[in-house]
């Protein structure tokens, strides 16, 4: 411990070993310490299934092998194409991770779950849309492909100028009808809610290529998942931070941030009084909670089935987003599923996991849409956490704190908040050809 460091970063969520490893990378002196004895953080995968009952409370049973479970408390896929597999790839992370493409990507209109077309004849065939409009809807995924914000030949026809219009204003010009904004605005530009309409419509754009450009990836839908859990993210970043000379410790109960005179971080003490010095923070709220100010909160149900989600086909895997106009709220809910596929479950079991912003004072009843998706539900765990972010920057104090985890199934908005804090830390934007690997076969 009595030694020092540039950065000293602690929990071991996989924002904080992504930025652990890309510090030190950098060439940082990196001392990444944890209050658990696992990696993971807020975001863990917890094995064996004992210690999921244990963890929420509940009594003990049995459901195959306890060693077969591994839970992700905060389950979210991959984009294919998105920030993270960039991140993965770059670093050669991938080659400590294997990966299965989740199946099919649902979204609910009209109080039932479709398909979102992964292909032209499956759009065809998709009740999502009558006939009319499927032919608007296609001739705004062809304008959306083709749109060069540099080239007005691509744009110039549907509107003139995209930095004075609106994602709304953008559907008028199509005449898409509302079913059909919700399934675009939220299950494939993936926005939390309907704030987006008012936005430029540029950023309405971008999602929706970057959803179609990841499934042409792999087919079936847009979204990875690794085999045994999100807890295998993690330790991948941490060790490619270990590979450039960081420096980890587990089971450190007790640290605690030391700042001097002016407020500024200046170390972290352990629970036997030894100081690590730094010249950097960088944790998770739960490390600074004093510098941290409630946005929000979040609920999520852990669910244990013995079935596939119905009218899925038996998926191994799936994604369904209930866009919040659906059912009369302010915000999406999430529903996602994973199986003995993945390595997650025993043989013949799924976990699924239903989560939503908190609105009321009744939280696990606002989760009723998506768990009467699901059909019969062996165990269901529900936590309610806070959403906490930093009250500043972190330039003053020299903490660096990340936001916490949303509601979303998907790692975009996670991997947001990375760059913006990496950009806090460094004073740089983050550049991926510094951090690309030397081993060019760790590809996915």
């Amino acid at each position: 411990m009595d030694e020092t460091y540039d950065v000293i970063v602690l929990g071991t969520g996989l924002k904080e070993c992504i930025l652990s490893g890309l510090l030190s990378v950098d060439g940082k002196k990196v001392l990444h310490m944890d209050r658990n004895r696992y990696y993971g953080g807020e975001s863990a995968s917890i094995t064996p299934l004992g210690e999921v009952f244990e963890k929420f409370g509940q009594t003990r049973k049995e459901y195959g092998r306890e060693r077969d479970w591994n839970v992700d408390l905060i389950p979210k896929f991959l984009m294919a194409n998105g920030q993270l597999v960039k991140l993965l790839v770059h670093t050669g992370v991938t080659r400590y991770l294997e990966f299965k493409s989740v199946e099919g990507s649902y979204v609910y209109k009209d109080g039932k779950i479709h398909k979102v077309p992964a292909d032209e004849k499956e759009a065809l065939a998709s009740s999502l849309m009558g006939p009319i409009e499927k032919t608007r809807f296609r001739d705004f995924l062809q304008f959306v492909q083709e749109f060069d914000e540099g080239d007005s030949k691509t744009y110039s026809k549907s509107l003139s100028d995209p930095n004075q219009t609106t994602a709304a204003e953008l559907f008028d010009k199509f005449s898409l009808d509302q079913g059909t904004r919700d399934f675009t605005g939220h299950a494939l530009a993936l926005n939390l809610n309907d704030n987006y309409m008012a936005e430029n419509c540029k950023q309405l754009i971008k999602r929706c290529k970057l959803y179609s450009d990841s499934l042409s990836r792999y087919g079936k839908s847009p979204y990875l998942y690794p085999l045994y859990g999100l807890g295998e993210l993690p330790q991948g970043f941490a060790r490619l931070s270990a590979i450039y000379g960081g420096t980890y410790m587990l089971d450190k109960p007790g640290c605690q941030i030391v700042y001097d005179d002016s407020c500024k971080a200046i170390g972290v003490k352990d629970s036997e009084g030894a100081i690590a010095r730094c010249d950097a923070i960088v944790c998770d709220p739960s490390y600074a909670g004093d510098k941290c100010k409630v946005v929000g909160q979040v609920v999520r149900a852990i669910c244990i089935l013995n079935h596939a989600v119905e009218n899925t086909k038996n998926a191994a895997s799936v994604q369904i987003i209930i866009p919040q106009a659906q059912v009369n709220r302010k915000d999406d809910i999430y529903v996602c599923v994973v199986s003995d596929a993945h390595q997650v479950c025993a043989k013949g079991y799924y976990l699924a996991i239903v989560s939503t912003v908190v609105e009321t004072d009744n939280p696990e009843e606002e989760l009723k849409p998506g768990l009467d998706l699901l059909g019969a539900i062996e165990e269901k765990f529900v936590a309610i956490s806070d959403l906490l972010e930093p009250v500043d920057d972190g330039s003053a104090t020299k903490t660096f704190i990340t936001k916490s985890y949303d509601a979303t199934t998907h790692f975009e908005t996670t991997c947001d908040d990375v760059v913006k804090t990496y950009k806090r830390i460094t004073g740089q934007d983050f550049d991926f050809s510094k951090v690309k690997h030397t081993d060019e076969n760790g590809g996915m």
